[in-house]
């Protein structure tokens, strides 16, 4: 093998001669200077069709290819400029990098791949660059998989939900596949505006396509949906009604909490469920405490927390009839199909009866959304895919810490999770 195509080969070059390698002695690295093959010279660096020749540009400029060892190496070559019809006066395409690129195409997949697979410390130091240009590398090799991989191609059952990525109220909302577990599409933003974008990128013969949309009983979600897909089944998430209940809950746990101590510095005595019930100082301090003995599962209790609901269930039946709905509720969701709705009826006659004003506005809450919730317990879905979808973001989140750009975080998590991930040159 000649010396010029080893040096393509350890430069990770096609379709490109090898004039020249040499050392430069001020900047201690290899300057290979190289041309296309006259088959790719003079292309739009965009489309990369054949157009006429402009100018010879700015004269040669370099593009940082992978260290050789340890030291530096870099292509060098001119960089003409073409008159193209569809996107005017562009540099001409090299087949070693791509458009508007600094780095090869070898030194981008690489990073790419780290960037899923490495912490940012290492991929950053490994790869002797900034972070903020691995968040440029990850935009340009996630826009070129967009370009060659169909997303959407065989969507039927969809999970919608939204996420924080900052403070200040800045969210995302993000669309995964029920029948892949893939990623599909994510945007800044979580109203009707960002719901409507990833439906108009779905097409309207695709969005009929759709049978099924699992989601929280947001109305910027669930209107949206019916005006796109209105053959699709729109199921509410169980993990999402059942936190309602625990929001009601802690609303009657608040209360009793401020009337024992309300109690505790009068007369020592409150009236609960229509009979006076005495308190001593204490009983104000174990009600701020049992917060999690009445959020967690009965099956997960410990003993400790299994005794503070006992004392709980004696002292205070109002706060202990909260927690039996809440649990009636979550019950509810272990039964589904038509035990699940039937469940569900008694549920919501219950709570009619409670006399407790957060769950009396939570039945009127889930009577609204009775039609999904009816949906979900019959068709079986939820939102746990995307939830666990979302864990796995927020990770991505805190590694893509230093990205001032939402896209480059919404890059790296199609490479993590859309199911097409970079793959490391020559592997």
């Amino acid at each position: 093998m000649r010396g010029a195509s080893v040096w393509a080969q350890l430069l990770g070059v096609e379709k490109t001669l090898v004039d020249s390698v040499e050392f430069d002695e001020d900047e201690q690295v290899i300057v290979a200077c190289v041309r296309p093959r006259k088959a790719e010279r003079g292309r739009c660096g965009v489309c990369r069709r054949r157009c006429a020749g402009y100018d010879a540009g700015e004269g040669p400029r370099r593009w940082r290819a992978l260290d050789l060892g340890t030291v530096q190496a870099f292509i060098e070559a001119d960089a003409p400029r073409v008159s193209c019809p569809d996107h005017g006066v562009v540099v001409a395409a090299v087949p070693w990098a791509r458009h508007g690129a600094g780095h090869t195409r070898h030194f981008d997949d690489t990073v790419a791949w780290l960037a899923v697979a490495c912490s940012k410390t290492a991929v950053s130091t490994l790869m002797r660059i900034a972070w903020r240009t691995v968040g440029s590398i990850v935009k340009r090799v996630c826009a070129e998989v967009d370009q060659v991989v169909d997303r959407f191609a065989g969507l039927r059952r969809i999970g919608i939900d939204e996420i924080s990525y900052k403070k200040g109220h800045k969210y995302l909302t993000v669309v995964v596949d029920h029948d892949t577990g893939r990623l599909v599409w994510a945007s800044p933003g979580r109203d009707k505006v960002t719901m409507s974008r990833f439906f108009r990128a779905l097409g309207q013969e695709r969005c009929r396509a759709i049978t099924h949309v699992s989601a929280d009983g947001a109305a910027w979600i669930a209107d949206v949906v019916r005006d796109w897909c209105p053959r699709a089944v729109l199921c509410a998430d169980p993990f999402h009604v059942v936190a309602w209940a625990g929001e009601a809950l802690d609303e009657v746990r608040r209360a009793a909490w401020n009337d024992a101590r309300r109690a505790a510095g009068n007369d020592r005595r409150t009236t609960t469920g229509g009979r006076t019930i005495k308190l001593s100082r204490g009983d104000a301090k174990k009600l701020k405490g049992a917060r999690w003995a009445l959020w967690k599962n009965p099956e997960d209790l410990s003993d400790k927390q299994q005794a503070k609901l006992a004392w709980i269930a004696k002292t205070d039946p109002r706060l202990y009839r909260a927690y039996l709905l809440k649990e009636g509720l979550r019950h509810v969701f272990t039964l589904k199909g038509e035990a699940g709705i039937q469940a569900l009826r008694h549920w919501l006659s219950w709570a009619q009866r409670s006399r407790l004003p957060s769950f009396v506005a939570l039945g009127r809450k889930i009577k609204k959304h009775r039609a999904t919730i009816y949906a979900a317990l019959e068709e079986g879905m939820s939102n746990a895919l995307i939830e666990s979808t979302n864990t796995k973001i927020r990770v991505i989140t805190r590694t893509a810490y230093g990205f001032k750009d939402p896209h480059a975080l919404i890059a790296l998590a199609m490479l993590a999770l859309g199911g097409y991930r970079p793959a490391l040159p020559g592997r």
